[in-house]
């Protein structure tokens, strides 16, 4: 049998050395190619404005341009807290909005509500849209203005991943939607029948069709025709007279913060589910094999980072149990050389877990971009992960059959050495000779049970398996009496 310290060990090491060094670097390319194919989906700053520095800003640029989220709302809230910091004139939230979750929705529309500051939402540029949860932000407006060839509406609550809900949910959502849409409606003076049209029979209206039902107050070309407009004074559907000192006006447009930025990228469904498969296979490695450090670390930060990300969204906790459970059995894998059975059921729970994550069991929520983890994604992770995992263990069945070489030199050292018996020899037993566990059987024509700690002289190698006999010493003798008897 080989010795404890040697060959087996080695051998796993350097694959999963070999494997890292190939591994990591591939799959930090791959999240970067992600992240730039997924960017779209974080709303960002407009910067075409007149930005100054000081505090004295008269209006707060806010742009809006992709789906509301867990980290749109927070953007929006701190550009209104800051305009009233500043106690700006006004805030613009320029908006192109094809929807997004519930939640994020009514946080953006208990901030504008809510603000000491005037919000007008304008939907801009021409061929953008106030879709679906966006009808809701915009009808929070204190002055709903649009652009030509814009378009409201179409507001009904579907499931998360953008399919019909069941009908005794589907009543019951859509009709909690449809009074919130009343109750703002009534709040701002707006067409609240055309409003709950929306959330009811999914209607949408072109920018001239909101103006004429009381829903927009008025079509304007361009933002610095908006800001004109707001300087002569305007009436909102409501009659109510707003008037602006916009003679001077100096435009501070709102940028998103770093962490937002991050969170905008990781809160996106593959991204949150590839940096938790990644982390957790990099913790696993270092399980494996304590002190490379690298793998570790990166394990670590991406896990970190995916969870922070998935609690932007609105995830289930099942599906956070069932990638819980397939980092236990890839570890167990680790445990059971080579049988591969553990890793297997590993990368089954981990892609059930990426299916029931976010999405699948059809909560509530205003159509937009659909958080569900990209099937094609689930895939590859599948293939990826599997292939990994049996490539794995049949390296380490094959190491189970390795002849290992002694060198004759080596061989030949080792005769004469003193070890002591590590466990008792009866013949056969174990021997540690110059710090290493070897596997020994007593020359029979000398003794036939050694005790532990008894010194023996090796006789002869045979392969990694050692001839001793034990040294003779009074101590010894009396141990290996003791033990014949």
């Amino acid at each position: 049998m080989p010795a404890r310290s040697s060959t087996v060990p080695t051998v796993s090491t350097h694959m999963v050395l070999r494997a890292s060094r190939v591994l990591i670097p591939v799959l930090l390319v791959l999240i970067g190619l992600l992240g730039i194919l997924n960017s779209p989906r974080v709303p960002h700053a407009l910067a075409q404005s007149t930005e100054i520095a000081d505090s004295t800003s008269d209006v707060v640029l806010v742009r809006l341009d992709g789906a509301i989220d867990g980290v749109s709302a927070r953007f929006i809230k701190r550009g209104i807290e800051s305009a009233e910091s500043r106690e700006a004139e006004l805030v613009v939230l320029m908006i192109d909005t094809p929807g997004g979750l519930l939640d994020a929705t009514r946080d953006i529309v208990e901030a504008i509500l809510g603000s000491d500051v005037p919000v007008v939402v304008y939907v801009a540029p021409e061929g953008a849209q106030a879709a679906s949860a966006g009808t809701f932000v915009g009808a929070a407006a204190d002055i709903l203005a649009m652009a030509p060839t814009t378009n409201i509406g179409a507001a009904s609550v579907v499931s998360s991943d953008g399919s019909d809900l069941p009908d005794t949910m589907n009543r019951k959502a859509s009709k909690d939607a449809a009074a919130f849409i009343r109750s703002i409606a009534e709040r701002r003076g707006r067409n609240a029948q055309a409003l709950e049209d929306t959330v009811l029979n999914a209607d949408a209206y072109s920018a001239t069709e909101a103006v004429e039902l009381g829903v927009a107050d008025f079509v304007v070309d361009d933002y610095q025709q908006l800001i004109d407009l707001l300087n002569s004074g305007v009436s909102g559907v409501n009659g109510e007279v707003h008037n602006f000192d916009l003679s001077d006006v100096n435009t501070t447009t709102m940028d998103l913060s770093l962490l937002e930025r991050l969170l905008g990228f990781i809160s996106n469904p593959d991204i949150a589910f590839l940096l938790i498969s990644l982390g957790g296979l990099g913790v696993i490695v270092e399980l494996w094999n304590p002190g490379l450090w690298i793998p570790g670390t990166l394990g670590v930060l991406f896990l970190i980072l995916g969870w922070a990300g998935v609690g932007q969204l609105p995830f289930s906790w099942a599906g956070v149990a069932l990638i819980l459970l397939s980092s236990a059995l890839f570890y167990l894998e680790s445990t059971a050389v080579g049988i591969g059975y553990f890793g297997v059921a590993g990368t089954i729970s981990l892609i059930l877990g990426g299916i029931f994550l976010v999405g699948f069991f059809g909560s509530p929520e205003i159509p937009g971009d659909s958080p569900v983890v990209s099937r094609w994604l689930l895939a590859i992770v599948a293939l990826t992960t599997g292939g990994l995992v049996l490539w794995f263990a049949s390296e380490l069945r094959k190491t189970k059959y390795i002849s290992l070489y002694q060198s004759p030199t080596v061989a030949g050292s080792l005769v004469g050495t003193i070890g002591v018996v590590s466990s008792d020899m009866t013949p056969s037993g174990e021997v540690i000779v110059n710090g290493e566990h070897w596997m020994g059987e007593l020359d029979f024509e000398t003794a036939e049970n050694v005790a532990v700690g008894t010194d023996v002289e090796v006789v002869s190698v045979d392969g990694n398996y050692l001839k001793v006999k034990p040294v003779r010493t009074d101590s010894s003798e009396n141990d290996v009496l003791n033990s014949d008897k």
